[in-house]
C-alpha cells in the first residue's frame, strides 16, 4: 500500500473532494482532512513552526495547493491571541545602530529568516530609562509574538523586564557564561585567541589591545581570548597595554592615543572591532605609524570598513547575519512551543518529528568565528 493509499483509507471521502461545493473557500478542517493530520499540525505549517516534519510539510501543503486554501493571517491571529509580529529591540541609541555595521547585518538575518512566515519585524530602540518604559507598556499589551535583543549589557534590566512578561525573548549575545534567556552568540573568546596568535605568527611580541566595554559580557570574552593566546605563548600579559573603549570609532582614536603613550614601542593591536580599528588606524596614521610595517592591526567583526580601508583590515569574521537568521529561528520555535496543542494531535496517526531539547534548558547557540588575514598585518 503506498502512502497517498494509506492515507486516503483513513481520511473520510468527502475530504477528498478537490474543491468545496457551492462555491465556499476551503477550511482549515478541509485541508487537515486532506492532508490526514490534525488540525494544530495545519496551523503549524501554515505559522512556520519548525516542530512538523519535512513529510507532514509537504503533505500539509500539497493539500493547501490542491484545495486552493489561502490562510487568513488575520483572524488565525486575533484567534490565536497572536500579532504575527516580532520586534527586534536595540538598548543603544539610534546613532550607534546606523554607525555600526553589526546592527545591520543581524537586521537582514534577521528579515531573511521572517520573510517566509509573514511575520512583521518591528525595529525598537530603548537607550533610556524612559524608552524602556515605553517600550515595557507597549510589550504588556502583548502586541507582539517574540522579542529579539542585540547589545545587552551584563547589568541590563531589560532581558528580566521582558522575562517577565512572558513574550517568548532570544538574546544576540550572552549577558553571562550563565544565560537563563535563549541566545545565538559567536566565539568571542576564541576569535580573538586567533586574532593574537596570528600577530604571535609574524613575528609581534608588543602587542596591545582596545577593548569594547567591558559590561558587554561578548568584550569580555575577546579579552580574555587575547590573554589566554599570550599565555599560551609564553608571554605574560601587561595591563599597560590594554585599553578600554566603547565600540565607537572616536574610542578607537582615544585608546591608541592612551596605548601610545603608555607604550611607544608596541608593534601591533588587536582591536575588538572593525570600527575601533578604524579609529586607531587614524591615530596611529597620525603619530607616523606604518601599517603593517610598524604596527600591525587586526579587527573583529570582518564588516565592509574592514575591506576598504587601507591597507585591507584583518580581521575575525564572525558570521553575523547566519546569527540574526538563528535568531529568529530560534525565537519562532520558542512561540511555536509555548502556542496551544502544540506537543502534538492524539488520534491523527501522523508521526511528526520534533527538535530535542537540550536537557530542558535555554538554547544556547555558539557560532564558529574565521580569521580573514588581508594587508594590514
Amino acid at each position: 500500500m503506498t502512502a497517498r493509499t494509506a492515507r486516503e483509507a483513513r481520511t473520510p471521502r468527502t475530504a477528498l473532494v478537490a474543491r468545496p461545493r457551492g462555491g465556499k473557500p476551503p477550511t482549515l478542517e478541509e485541508v487537515a482532512a486532506r492532508a490526514g493530520v490534525g488540525r494544530g499540525t495545519v496551523s503549524r505549517v501554515i505559522n512556520g513552526s519548525p516542530r512538523v516534519s519535512d513529510r507532514t510539510r509537504a503533505a500539509v501543503e500539497a493539500a493547501i495547493a490542491e484545495l486552493g486554501y489561502v490562510p487568513n493571517r488575520a483572524a488565525r491571529a486575533l484567534a490565536a491571541n497572536r500579532a504575527d509580529a516580532i520586534a527586534l529591540v536595540v538598548p543603544e541609541p539610534e546613532a550607534r545602530f546606523f554607525a555600526e555595521p553589526y546592527f545591520s547585518d543581524i537586521v537582514s538575518g534577521v528579515g531573511e529568516a521572517l520573510a517566509e512566515t509573514g511575520m512583521q519585524l518591528l525595529l525598537t530602540f530603548a537607550g533610556g530609562a524612559r524608552e524602556r518604559r515605553r517600550l515595557a507598556q507597549y510589550l504588556a499589551a502583548h502586541r507582539v509574538d517574540g522579542v529579539l535583543l542585540v547589545s545587552v549589557r551584563a547589568d541590563d534590566p531589560l532581558p528580566d523586564l521582558l522575562a517577565g512578561t512572558g513574550i517568548p525573548t532570544v538574546i544576540s549575545g550572552r549577558r553571562s557564561a550563565a544565560e537563563s534567556l535563549p541566545s545565538v552568540d559567536s566565539d568571542n573568546a576564541g576569535g580573538a585567541r586567533t586574532a593574537v596568535t596570528h600577530l604571535l605568527s609574524r613575528g609581534r611580541r608588543t602587542i596591545a589591545t582596545i577593548t569594547g566595554r567591558l559590561e558587554v559580557y561578548g568584550a569580555a570574552c575577546r579579552l580574555d581570548g587575547y590573554r589566554r593566546a599570550l599565555t599560551e605563548a609564553g608571554h605574560a600579559p601587561d595591563e599597560s597595554l590594554i585599553a578600554v573603549a566603547d565600540f565607537t570609532e572616536e574610542g578607537g582614536r582615544r585608546a591608541m592615543r592612551e596605548l601610545l603613550a603608555r607604550s611607544p614601542d608596541l608593534d601591533a593591536v588587536f582591536a575588538a572591532s572593525d570600527v575601533m580599528a578604524a579609529g586607531a588606524r587614524q591615530t596611529l596614521r597620525a603619530a607616523g605609524r606604518r601599517i603593517p610595517q610598524d604596527v600591525a592591526l587586526v579587527g573583529f567583526d570582518d564588516s565592509a570598513i574592514a575591506r576598504h580601508m587601507d591597507p585591507p583590515l584583518t580581521s575575525v569574521r564572525q558570521p553575523i547575519e547566519e546569527m540574526g537568521r538563528a535568531m529568529a529561528r530560534v525565537v519562532l520555535s520558542e512561540i511555536a512551543r509555548r502556542a496551544p496543542g502544540s506537543a502534538g494531535e492524539a488520534g491523527v496517526g501522523e508521526a511528526e518529528a520534533v527538535e530535542a531539547g537540550s536537557g530542558g534548558g535555554p538554547q544556547q547557540l555558539v557560532l564558529p568565528t574565521e580569521l580573514v588575514v588581508r594587508g594590514s598585518s
